[in-house]
């Protein structure tokens, strides 16, 4: 079996899904278990397919037109004039090169956007657009536009990333389970019911509540 590590080593790391999968390593991995093809990352491009060719063995073939096409490196930039702070696209940039607070206009941090496009469907506003960061001409595409070093910065963001959602979901996880056993534990106050067996049916319905978000922690 191919070494998925490997294959994402090569990769260009924007997350942008184009590829059919949930991130870049998902990619990898599926390439390593032989379910995808080598040429489904238009950010890498035609150099993508070429790497990858080098690395698994497996023969060079044109870039697939069903996943993309190869482009030159894009930034988001959001119209300050029209964003009204609803932060969909912060939630969206797998990468978090997006600051802003709720209500609050938003900003994209440039050095760190990999152009994914992840933020752009989720706009309710479509304030959102791409603009190509090298306006010269012919512009660079694939690896000439993206350089490793910026492919190395962006799997470190992605990483840091997934690792701030998951604390953020655990930690609201626990808050909401301490006020279901605070509402558990003093039912008679919480509740505007009055009737015993009614309060022993909404006793029942937390605790069943309550065992099935430990039984998912556990299997977390």
């Amino acid at each position: 079996m191919l070494d998925a590590k490997q294959i994402n080593a090569l990769l260009p790391q924007t997350q942008c899904t184009r590829c059919g999968f949930p991130d870049c390593e998902g990619y990898a991995q599926a390439i390593a278990r032989g379910e995808a093809g080598i040429n489904q990352c238009p950010p890498g491009g035609a150099e993508g397919v070429r790497r990858l060719s080098q690395l698994t063995g497996l023969p060079e073939l044109p870039l697939s037109e069903e996943h993309g096409q190869e482009g030159p490196r894009t930034l988001a930039v959001i119209d300050e004039a029209w964003c009204i702070g609803c932060t969909l696209c912060i939630k969206a940039c797998p990468v978090d090169a997006i600051i802003g607070t709720n209500k609050h206009m938003h900003t994209v941090i440039e050095d760190q956007c990999t152009g994914c496009e992840l933020c752009i469907p989720v706009c309710p506003v479509d304030c959102i657009s791409l603009e190509p960061v090298d306006t010269t001409a012919p512009q660079a595409t694939g690896w000439a536009a993206w350089p490793q070093s910026l492919a190395d910065q962006a799997r470190q963001r992605y990483a840091f990333h997934q690792i701030r959602v998951a604390r953020a979901k655990t930690e609201h996880d626990t808050r909401l389970q301490a006020k279901a056993e605070h509402k558990l534990a003093h039912l008679p106050e919480e509740s505007r019911l009055t009737d015993p067996e009614q309060l022993d049916k909404k006793r029942a319905v937390i605790e069943a509540a309550l065992a099935r978000a430990r039984a998912r922690r556990q299997a977390g």
